[in-house]
This record gives C-alpha cells, structure tokens and sequence, in this order.
C-alpha cells in the first residue's frame, strides 16, 4: 500500500509513477485521494478542538459549582452533552473516512522503480545479457511435454478432468517421484547454499493475510475460498503464508535480512487465463512450487532481489537447462512490485523461452498493509520492513522443462545428474 503521507508530500512523483505504468487516469486518482486525506485530517482537527473544548468545559462545571453558579453549570452541562454526541457521531465519521481512505489506496499498484523500463506490455522487457545461461539443445522434432509425458503412460489430463475438472493432472510413477524429487533438490539448494531457513506453512489463511501480500482486494477472482465461517481462501502461491509470518511485528535490524523456502502446493482459478494454455502443465488451477521470501531493511533490499534472483538461477544452471532473464517493464510488472526479474526457460516443445520463476522487490509496499516494522539498535522504529518474493522454483514448469529439454529419441527421458540421487540412481524414465 502507498503512503498516504508521501503522496501529500509529493503528489506529482505518484502521479508519474503511475503514470508510468500506463494509468492515464493518475492526476484524478491523486487528487482524489489527497480530497478524501484532506478531509479525514480537517475532522481530526475539529475533534481534537471539540475533545479541548470539552476538557475545558468539564473543568468549569466544577468551578461554577463551587461558586454556587447553577446557572452556568448547568449551561456547561448542556454543552458538555452536546460536544460529547457531537465527538462521538465525528468518530463515526472518522472511521468511515479511515476505511474508505485504506480501499481507495488498497486498489492502487506499487510505484515503479526508476531503472525499470518503460514499456505498455511483454514486448518492452529488457533482458539481462549478463544472466543468460547455455543455449537451446538441437533437438529434432521436438515434442511438447504432454505428449512425453501421456506417452510415458505417467501424465494423465483426461482422468483428472474426469475427477476435477480442467487444468488438472494425474502424475504417475517415476514423473511423481520427480516432481517430489525437484521439490527437495531445490530445498536443499537454498537452504545449503543461500541460508533460507526452510518452512512449512498453512496452504489456508485469512483474508488479512491476503490483503497483506497484496491478492485482495484487487485479485479475489483468482482465489479459491472456503465456504466454512469465517471464510479461509487457499494460497495462490506460499508468498501469502511466509510473507506474513512477521505480519503485526517490530523486528529488530540485526535479525534481518529474514529469508524463508518452502515447497507447497498452490491454487489459482486462473479466471483471466481462458483459452491460453488450455494443454499441458503450463497453466494449472493446482500446482507445486518451491518459494522465495526475503524480508529486509530498505538499505539491504535492492542487493536482496539480485541474490534471491541467483538462487533461483543455480536450479536451472544446476540442472544445465537452457534461460534467460528479463527485466520486466512498468506495463507487465506485478501489482505490488517495485521492481521484477522474470527467469524465461527454454522449451524446445514450444520453441520458446516461457517463465520459469518471477523475482520481485516489492520494498514497503507490503510492510504498510502488513503493519510490519523495524527498529534499530538504538530501540527507535524506523519505519516498514522492505520484502521480496521469488518462484524458486515453479515445480511443474521445472518438470515440464526437464522433459522437453532431456527427451530422447526413443521416447524417454534421461533425468539430470543432480537428480539422480534423489531419484534413487536412476538414469533414465520409461514407458510404464
């Protein structure tokens, strides 16, 4: 969430920022926002006026007592009374005013960051040419992963949709078995390698949870909910439960940078993905994915992003698959993202590079609607946390890339040498 005190401040640097990210509707949206701040602070002004004159008053009343002055005790009864209904009906107001300041701004995305580029879609990202890694494999007639995997007798869709609907699978076998063997390879990276502290979190939360990582109010389409009282929607992705974890806290500056990972699965009702990727595993309403959550201090946050960008690459560098990595522009960029690096794998099926894992700084974006800060060694707040997110990675895009990238002539597939082991040394997947 934006702070309401910074756009007072400089109102014109969010107005280009959102601008920036294509709303050309950002002058209104500004000012409409400093309307309603303007008035919610002129009536903290007038209760704050009413609550002294009512202190004062109350302290008279005493004193005409005193005096015997029954007259004017009584007369400051009677404006006692009435300042105290009229303090109560404008504390009314101040929440009504309070809660439609927080939905205007809850709706409103994160300001981009400066070296972001400018660009209305996809085709305006800036890949990073010092990041790029191998190069596709020459593969002749390469298939594309569903047919691999329907032909291995491991993947099945029509079962799945006989069970669950669309946008599910059945994995059987040694691609189960892998599935479950990325998940703890790539755990065991970014524990071993990069500190994060491994989790296991809900897959269920609350709606403040939610609204803390951004999924509400804007994207409640593509949330899966509970219909028990109070409602609990299921995790698009374990950012909500880790991101949160500190949700509420004053954390101390020499606990951070907090990193965390998990492995778990997620859910997306995918409502604006009709049509697209209607084959495959590329686009699922449930699926596995190892998470990224770093939580920072403003100064660390920037170095941050690019250290949680390269523990999502050594996957793939470690599993020799093809990519790249692309800075996003303002008009693809994430809704609560100040800054984001998508890493694109290479799919011969597809002939294409397709995303892999996004990286994103959202600095205090979050930490505002979380109401998580720091203090410093000194005791003294200093103000909201800066927190990242990161696919590190999307497990089922990862098998995906692994049976397109490691197929063979005669329909198997060779698994990855650092796989192996965690596939109990097995070499090769084959039809069942």
């Amino acid at each position: 969430m934006l702070d309401i005190k910074a756009i007072r401040d400089d109102s014109s640097a969010f107005v280009k920022g959102l601008q920036r990210r294509g709303m050309t509707e950002a002058q209104d949206l500004i000012g409409a926002l400093l309307e309603q701040d303007k008035a919610l602070r002129d009536l903290l002004v007038r209760l704050q006026e009413g609550q002294a004159r009512r202190n004062e008053a109350s302290k008279l009343i005493g004193q005409a007592k005193a005096k015997k002055d029954e007259a004017q005790a009584v007369s400051l009864m009677a404006e006692v009374a009435g300042l105290k209904e009229s303090i109560q009906q404008g504390e009314a107001r101040q929440r009504e005013l309070e809660e439609a300041l927080k939905n205007a701004l809850a709706v409103i995305p994160n300001i981009p960051a400066d070296d972001v580029p400018d660009g209305a879609d996809e085709g305006a990202n800036v890949p990073v040419a010092a990041r790029a890694f191998g190069k596709p494999p020459g593969i002749n007639n390469p298939r594309q992963h569903f047919e691999i995997g329907e032909a291995l007798g491991q993947m099945d869709f029509e079962r799945a949709a006989k069970v669950s609907g669309a946008r599910f699978v059945y994995l059987k076998g040694d691609l189960a078995k892998l599935e479950r063997a990325l998940g703890a390879f790539m755990l065991d990276s970014h524990t071993l390698k990069f500190g994060y502290t491994e989790m296991a979190p809900p897959v269920l939360v609350q709606d403040a949870a939610l609204f803390g990582t951004n999924q509400l109010p804007k994207f409640a389409d593509d949330l899966f909910f509970t219909t028990t009282e109070p409602r609990l929607g299921l995790i698009p992705t374990a950012e909500v439960s880790l991101t949160n974890y500190v949700a509420d806290e004053i954390l101390g500056e020499a606990e951070l940078p907090l990193r965390f990972t998990a492995f778990t699965p997620c859910f997306r009702a995918e409502a604006g993905a009709a049509g697209r990727d209607t084959r495959g595993m590329i686009r699922m309403h449930q699926f596995s994915k190892v998470e990224l959550v770093s939580i920072t201090t403003p100064a660390q946050s920037n170095a941050e992003h690019e250290r949680m960008t390269d523990a999502a690459q050594e996957i793939l560098k470690k599993l020799d698959l093809a990519h790249r990595v692309v800075t996003l522009c303002t008009g693809d960029m994430g809704f609560g993202a100040k800054k984001t690096y998508d890493i694109e794998v290479w799919l011969p099926g597809q002939n294409a590079y397709r995303e892999i894992s996004s990286c994103s700084n959202c600095g205090d974006f979050q930490a505002r609607r979380m109401n998580t800060r720091f203090r410093n060694a000194d005791g003294k707040v200093q103000g909201p946390v800066h927190t990242l997110n990161g696919s590190g990675l999307a497990v089922g895009r990862t098998l995906v890339a692994i049976l397109e990238n490691y197929q063979q002539a005669d329909g198997s597939v060779a698994i990855p040498d650092v796989l192996q082991p965690y596939m109990g040394g097995k070499k090769v997947i084959e039809k069942i």
